[in-house]
């Protein structure tokens, strides 16, 4: 089973370049944040074409999540249950249920913008996953969560300079945050595979950050812990970056054995 997550910044910008992918790569679920369409907009007839059916969370110019999918999936979720406030009108959050499995996209606020108030609806999210990563546990599924969490979890997952003291992405907050969901005995599958060094995710369009490698790992997959025993690889698929007017996210593909 391949599973896959992908920024894409803009779907109707870049589906031409998520057909050519999923042709090259072929994942059986793949996962897709920022696709700031609403669900009429989203062009789903040339990935049907393709073989995958769509689900889409949508928002008007902002945010939206969708899945696209080979394999027969039921959406159980359009929302983050138990979370409250102005980011749980956000198109964030979709929840399905694939071959016995949870599978959860999500694109986690930023916390940059909105000040303090944004903040807390950053970490009012995450809480509010933790609790759904603990019911999941509890009643014994296999789950996987996977997306763009905008968070680099230590010093290893930012270059130098890429990311000011107080960016909410390495917040002690934020950091904490994400363990608590780690901790609650997930795998973070990259890091599972690849325990140390560089491995960025997303490179800013400014100052030839990808040329220069000055990159953020920020997009994650964690794995409960019968999902964790049957992972074979997982790599972000850096050629993505190189291509001709590409996101500033690249997918992240995970293999589980069957």
């Amino acid at each position: 089973m391949r599973l896959a997550t992908w920024n894409v910044n803009s779907i109707r910008q870049r589906e031409r370049h998520v057909a050519a992918w999923l042709a090259r790569v072929q994942p059986d679920v793949l996962f897709l944040q920022e696709i700031k369409c609403q669900e009429p907009d989203f062009p789903r007839a040339g990935f049907e074409a393709a073989g995958y059916s769509c689900a889409v969370v949508g928002q008007k110019s902002y945010n939206g999540v969708a899945v696209l999918a080979r394999v027969p999936f039921e959406v159980i979720h359009t929302a983050l249950p138990g979370l409250d406030g102005d980011v749980a009108a956000q198109a964030r959050y979709i929840e399905i249920e694939a071959a016995g499995m949870v599978l959860i996209g999500i694109y986690l606020p930023n916390g940059n913008s909105g000040g303090e108030a944004g903040y807390q609806g950053k970490l009012a999210f995450m809480a509010a996953l933790k609790a759904r990563a603990e019911a999941l546990l509890a009643a014994d599924r296999d789950f996987a969560i996977l997306g763009d969490w905008n968070v680099a979890p230590t010093d290893d997952d930012y270059a130098k300079g890429a990311l000011s003291a107080g960016d909410a992405l390495i917040r002690p907050q934020t950091r904490a945050a994400y363990r608590s969901i780690v901790w609650l005995g997930l795998t973070d599958a990259l890091r599972a595979v690849h325990p140390t060094g560089k491995l960025y995710t997303f490179w800013d369009y400014q100052s030839a950050c990808f040329q220069r490698d000055c990159g953020l790992r920020i997009d994650h997959a964690l794995l409960s812990p019968q999902l964790a025993e049957r992972l074979l690889t997982a790599e972000p698929d850096r050629r993505e970056r190189g291509e001709e007017q590409p996101s500033d996210h690249v997918p992240v593909v995970i293999d589980l054995a069957a």
